[in-house]
């Protein structure tokens, strides 16, 4: 008999690509580009979100 695996929930805001390099136009002084990290704000850069159940509903 086959079981299935629970698949992880991915953000349905970055599609789970949690985590962006974006250039700041700048270099560094050994002439690599300058970059910085952005995170997802909704999953936090970690690509999921909780289920449902685990999440607590404010009032």
């Amino acid at each position: 008999m086959s079981q299935t695996t629970p698949t992880a929930r991915v953000c349905r805001d970055c599609d789970g690509f949690a985590t962006a390099t974006i250039t700041t136009g700048l270099r560094t002084i050994d002439g690599a580009r300058d970059t910085i990290r952005v995170n997802c704000p909704s999953c936090r850069g970690l690509g999921r979100t909780a289920p449902a159940s685990l999440v607590r509903a404010g009032k």
